[in-house]
C-alpha cells in the first residue's frame, strides 16, 4: 500500500513538472505581453506581469488590422471543420452500411491519401487553384481542406461498432437509410463530432504556409501571417511585447472551443482510444 502510495506520488510530481515546462512558454508569452519595449529585452528576463497589455495591443492592432485577419482565420476555420465533419459523417455512412463496387479499394485509395502530407501536394493544388481562379479568395483558403481522410476514419471505425440489428429494425419500423442516419446514427455519433471538430478547428486555425501562398492582398491573410509580419526587418530589434499581444489574443478562440467542447473531445479521444 505504501509503495503504491509513493508511486503514485512520483508519478503526479513527474507530471506537474510536465504540465510547467509545457505551460512555461505560454506564461512567458503572457508575461511578455505584458512588457514595454525596454522591459522586454532585460536580462535576465522579467517574469512578473507589466501594465503595458492595451497599449502592445491597440500598436499590433494599428499596424496589421488584426480584426480582419481575426474574422478570415475564424470563417476559414469554422466552415471547414463544419464542412469536413458533415463530409466524414456522409463518407462513413456510406462505407459502412451500402456495398458497392470497388468499395474497398476506393476506402484504400482514401488511407493512401494520408501519406501525402500539404507540401507534396502544394504545387499541383495551387495549379488548379489557379485554373479555376481562386487565388487570393476564400475558396482557395477552405475548399481544398474540405476532405478529411481522418474524419472517415473515425466515424467508420465507430459505425462498425453499432450493432447490425439496429439498421434492421430501424428499416422495419420504415425508415428510409437517410432517415436512419440522421435520427439515430448522428445523434449517438455527437462526442466524435466534437472531437473532429475541435481538431479540424485548431489545425485550420493554425495554417501558415497555404494561406501564405495563395493570398495576396492584407484583406485575405490570416491571423498567423499577420503575428510574422509584426516582424520588424533584420535591421530593427523585433517588439515582442507587441507581437506577443496579437499571438495571446490569437491563442483565444482555439482555447474557447477547445473549453466549450472539452467534455465531448475527451470522451470522443477516449472512446476512440478504448478500441
Amino acid at each position: 500500500m505504501i509503495k503504491k502510495t509513493q508511486r503514485e506520488i512520483f508519478t503526479h510530481i513527474i507530471l506537474i513538472l510536465l504540465v510547467i515546462i509545457l505551460a512555461f512558454p505560454v506564461f512567458f508569452a503572457l508575461v511578455t505581453s505584458t512588457l514595454s519595449f525596454q522591459e522586454s529585452y532585460q536580462y535576465p528576463p522579467k517574469l512578473t506581469p507589466g501594465s503595458q497589455f492595451i497599449d502592445n495591443l491597440k500598436e499590433a492592432w494599428s499596424r496589421i488590422n488584426i480584426g480582419r485577419l481575426f474574422f478570415n482565420s475564424a470563417l476559414i476555420s469554422v466552415v471547414v471543420a463544419i464542412v469536413k465533419t458533415i463530409l466524414a459523417l456522409l463518407a462513413a455512412f456510406a462505407y459502412t452500411h451500402f456495398k458497392f463496387p470497388g468499395q474497398g479499394l476506393l476506402f484504400s485509395l482514401c488511407m493512401i491519401t494520408q501519406m501525402l502530407p500539404l507540401p507534396v501536394r502544394i504545387i499541383p493544388t495551387y495549379q488548379l487553384m489557379a485554373a479555376f481562379n481562386w487565388i487570393n479568395t476564400y475558396y482557395a483558403l477552405m475548399v481544398p481542406f474540405f476532405a478529411s481522410t481522418t474524419g472517415i476514419l473515425l466515424f467508420r471505425q465507430f459505425y462498425l461498432t453499432v450493432p447490425r440489428d439496429l439498421p434492421d429494425a430501424a428499416r422495419v419500423d420504415g425508415a428510409s437509410p437517410i432517415r436512419y442516419f440522421l435520427q439515430i446514427l448522428v445523434p449517438i455519433s455527437k462526442t466524435n463530432i466534437a472531437a473532429l471538430f475541435v481538431i479540424e478547428f485548431i489545425f485550420m486555425w493554425s495554417q501558415y504556409l497555404w494561406p501564405l501562398i495563395v493570398t495576396t492582398t492584407g484583406e485575405m491573410r490570416v491571423i498567423q501571417i499577420g503575428i510574422k509580419m509584426l516582424l520588424a526587418s533584420e535591421q530593427i530589434a523585433p517588439e515582442w511585447n507587441v507581437i506577443m499581444a496579437a499571438t495571446i489574443i490569437a491563442m483565444l478562440p482555439p482555447l474557447v472551443v477547445l473549453l466549450i467542447l472539452r467534455k465531448s473531445f475527451v470522451e470522443g479521444i477516449a472512446m476512440q482510444t478504448a478500441k
